[in-house]
């Protein structure tokens, strides 16, 4: 049991880093580059919106979180071991799956949220796929939070 919290914290706190990058590049996206000592700025340019990447930066850190509390919470839900492994790996998969999205999306006029062009606006490869494993990662953790509340309400 401990192997796969190790593995689900280790690959959360990846996450985090990539959601504090994304700090960066909201700092960048807001001032235009970097202030490298008082009033000398190298300018930096960034691909998507100041917004997008408040999502990216917030996002990426509550991604993390979740996947520690999951990797704390898992050995208490009283669910079969050999299940527990099963769920902490789809919660690594949602992690970088929202990862993606959030990155994609902001690389996306269509933010990632369709397959093809909506009223955000056209889709391109990186949003295609941005989507369809923000999708997947959706409903496997609307599924592994379902079976861990299962198992926290049926044990004795």
């Amino acid at each position: 049991m401990e192997n796969y919290q190790k593995n689900l914290i280790g690959h959360a706190l990846l996450v985090l880093i990539i959601g504090l990058l994304a700090g960066f590049m909201l700092a960048f996206s807001l001032i235009g580059g970097l202030e490298v000592v008082p009033s000398i700025f190298m300018g930096i340019p960034v691909f998507g919106t100041t917004e997008g990447w408040a999502r990216a930066h917030s996002g990426g850190i509550v991604n993390a979180l979740l996947m520690i509390a999951v990797a704390f919470a898992l050995p208490h839900c009283g669910l079969a071991p050999g299940r527990l492994a099963l769920y902490a790996k789809g919660i690594v998969f949602a992690g970088w799956a929202n990862t993606i999205f959030y990155w994609f999306g902001n690389a996306s006029a269509n933010r990632a949220l369709s397959f093809s062009d909506n009223t955000l606006g056209a889709t391109n490869i990186l949003g295609t796929f941005g989507y369809l494993v923000a999708v997947i990662a959706a409903f496997v953790t609307i599924y592994v939070a379902a079976q861990m509340a299962r198992g926290f309400f049926t044990q004795d």
